[in-house]
C-alpha cells in the first residue's frame, strides 16, 4: 500500500469509535477495542490511524501523529496522522521535536513553540496548521530501543499539556508499543535494517510483500473487503489464499462475527454437504440429533470454502442456492433455514475448464467470481518481496520457539533468492523454520533443507521416476527451455515430498497440507492409485 493512503484507510475499514468526552481513567482502556486486531491480518493503515483518533481523543488534543523509525534513512516518517493537507512527513533523526524524541528516547513537553529551538517550523508552514502546544513521547521496544515516536498536537480548550498528561501518554506508548510489537509491522521495521534498498513496507498485517502483483491485489481486497460481494481466490497451494480470505473478513462489517473454514479437499465427498449445510434426526444411520452445519455456525459472519474445485455437483447445487437465495436445507430435511452469510472461496484449480469439462456448474462458477483475485506464485513475486518473507519467518520463528533470531548470511539469501519455490510461501515458511532450529547463531547455505542445484540427479525412487523439484529438473522437451505446465510442477513437487518421507501418504499430506482423499487422488492421476 503506498503512502498517502490514511483518508482512504480509514474511511473503508474500521469504523470510528464512540466519542470520548471524559479520558479514562485507566489509560489501558485506549487499547480494549483493538486487543484481538492485533494478531488479525487487518489493514495497518486503518489499524493505526483508528488508533490514534482515539489517543488523540484520549488527551484531549486536536491532532496526534505516530512517527516511526527508518533504520537505513535514519529518519522518522509519518505512519498514521492527522494530515489532511500532506500525504506524509519526514523528519531526519534529532530534527524537531519527535526526532529529538527519538534520537535521546525521552519525552518532550512544549508548552509553546515560540522560541523552542527543538521545535520545527517548516511542518507548520507546509501543512498550513499552527501548533500551539506538543507532546511527544517514545516508543520502545522490548529491549528499549527507540522505535518510533507518539506525538499529539494542541491541547483542546486553549491549555497546554501537563505533567500528568505527559505520564498519561507514556502509559499510552508502552501499551501501543506492545501491541505493534505483535503485528507484521514491527517486524518490517527489524528487517529494514539489513534491507535497506527496500523500504519499510505497507501492507496488512501477517501478509508480507511489496511487489507490484501484491499491491494490485491490496487495492481488491480494500475494495471488496467493506461490501458483502462474494469474492473468488484463485492460486497455488501455499500462495496465501487463506490469509487473503482472512483479510477480506477483518476488514469488513462482519469481522466481529464468525469466520468458519470449510475445506473441501479434506473432507470426503460423502461428508461434504453434511458439513456445509448440517443434518436432520434420522436423516441417516446414527442422526440420533439434529446437527447444525458450517453455514448456520457462521450465522452473520464468513464461510470460507476453501478449494471449492473439489466440492462434489450435487453439493454445487445447493451452494448455488445460497448464494441466490440465503437459504438452504439440512441434509434429511424439508424445511427452508435461512442464513445471512458471506462466502469467500478459493481454489488452485482451472474453473473455467473444470466447467467446460462439465466437472464444475456454469452458473455457480459465476455466481462465486464476483470479485476475483489471482494470487501470484512466489516465485514471480521478486527476489525483494522472498528477502521480505525470509527476514520475516526468521524473527517469526526464533520467537515462537524462543530462540535468539539468527542472522541470515548472504549465501543463505541468495539461495532462497535462486529456489524456485514450488510449494511458494508455506514452503519458504518451512524452510526457513528448520534453518532457524538447527543453525548456530548465523543460517548458513546448507542449513537449507533445499535441493542440491549442482549435485548429480540421483537414482530414480520407488515412488516415482522424476522426484526431483522443478528447480533441479532438465528443460521440458516442448516449448521455451526449462518452463514446465503447473500440473507438472505440481506433480513434481508432490512425487519429491512423498520421497522424501519414504512413500507415507499421510505424512506426506500433511507436509503438503492437503487431505489424504485428495493426494490419493492425484495419485492415481500419475499411474500409482495402490498403496505401496
Amino acid at each position: 500500500m503506498p503512502s498517502g493512503c490514511y483518508g482512504e484507510a480509514a474511511a473503508f475499514v474500521l469504523p470510528p469509535l464512540p466519542p470520548m468526552p471524559h479520558p479514562p481513567a485507566d489509560v489501558t482502556q485506549v487499547l480494549l477495542p483493538f486487543g484481538g486486531l492485533v494478531g488479525r491480518e487487518v489493514d495497518l493503515d486503518a489499524f493505526l490511524q483508528t488508533l490514534m483518533d482515539r489517543i488523540a481523543s484520549t488527551m484531549q488534543a486536536d491532532r496526534g501523529t505516530l512517527w516511526l523509525l527508518d533504520p537505513a534513512r535514519r529518519e522518522l516518517f509519518s505512519r498514521a496522522a492527522h494530515l489532511p493537507e500532506v500525504s506524509q512527513i519526514r523528519v531526519k533523526l534529532g530534527q524537531g521535536v519527535a526526532g529529538t524524541v527519538a534520537e535521546v528516547g525521552q519525552a518532550i513537553n512544549v508548552p509553546d513553540p515560540r522560541g523552542e529551538r527543538r521545535f520545527f517550523a517548516d511542518i507548520d508552514r507546509m501543512t498550513g496548521y499552527r501548533t500551539t502546544s506538543l507532546l511527544a513521547v517514545p516508543l520502545l521496544d522490548a529491549d528499549s530501543a527507540v522505535y518510533g515516536v507518539l506525538q499529539v498536537l494542541n491541547r483542546r480548550g486553549g491549555d497546554t499539556f501537563t505533567a500528568d498528561d505527559t505520564e498519561r501518554l507514556t502509559a499510552i506508548a508502552s501499551q501501543v508499543s506492545t501491541a505493534l510489537q505483535s503485528t507484521s509491522l514491527y517486524q518490517e521495521l527489524q528487517r529494514a535494517k539489513d534491507q535497506p534498498q527496500a523500504p519499510v513496507g505497507y501492507f496488512f498485517n501477517r501478509i508480507i510483500g511489496e511487489s507490484p502483483q501484491l499491491q494490485t491485489i491490496y487495492r481488491l481486497v480494500r475494495k471488496a473487503a467493506p461490501t458483502d460481494a462474494t469474492v473468488l481466490l484463485r492460486g497455488e497451494s501455499g500462495s496465501g489464499k487463506e490469509l487473503f480470505a482472512r483479510a477480506v473478513h477483518v476488514n469488513g462489517p462482519r469481522r466481529d462475527q464468525p469466520f468458519i473454514k470449510v475445506d473441501c479437499a479434506a473432507l470426503p465427498a460423502t461428508l461434504i454437504e453434511n458439513e456445509l449445510f448440517g443434518h436432520e434426526r434420522g436423516a441417516f444411520t446414527g442422526a440420533d440429533h439434529r446437527v447444525p452445519g458450517k453455514f448456520e455456525a457462521a450465522n452473520g459472519g464468513t464461510v470460507f470454502i476453501d478449494e471449492i474445485g473439489e466440492l462434489p455437483l450435487p453439493v454445487q447445487g445447493k451452494l448455488l442456492r445460497v448464494l441466490q437465495d440465503r437459504e438452504f436445507e439440512r441434509v434429511g430435511g424439508t424445511q427452508a433455514v435461512k442464513v445471512d452469510v458471506r462466502i469467500v472461496a478459493a481454489t488452485h484449480r482451472d474453473l473455467a475448464r473444470m466447467v467446460a469439462e462439465g466437472r464444475f456448474r456454469e452458473d455457480l462458477y459465476y455466481r462465486i467470481k464476483v470479485v476475483e483475485v489471482v494470487l501470484p506464485p512466489l516465485r514471480e513475486r521478486g527476489a525483494e518481496d522472498i528477502e521480505r518473507l525470509a527476514r520475516h519467518f526468521v524473527a517469526a520463528v526464533a520467537k515462537r520457539h524462543r530462540l535468539q533470531a539468527p542472522r541470515l548470511s548472504a549465501a543463505a539469501l541468495e539461495r532462497l533468492k535462486r529456489y524456485r519455490w514450488p510449494g511458494n510461501v508455506r514452503e519458504l515458511e518451512n524452510c526457513i523454520e528448520s534453518a532457524v532450529v538447527l543453525c548456530e547463531g548465523e543460517i548458513l547455505e546448507e542449513h537449507l533443507p533445499l535441493p542440491n542445484l549442482d549435485r548429480a540427479p540421483s537414482a530414480p525412487s520407488p515412488v516415482s521416476t522424476d522426484s526431483r523439484a522443478p528447480s533441479e529438473s532438465a528443460p521440458a522437451s516442448s516449448g521455451e527451455a526449462g518452463l514446465l505446465p503447473l500440473a507438472e510442477v505440481e506433480r513434481r513437487h508432490i512425487l519429491r515430498v512423498l520421497d522424501t518421507v519414504k512413500g507415507n501418504r499421510t505424512a506426506a499430506a500433511k507436509v503438503l497440507e492437503i487431505g489424504r482423499n485428495t493426494l490419493a487422488r492425484k495419485l492415481k492421476e500419475y499411474g500409482l492409485g495402490d498403496e505401496a
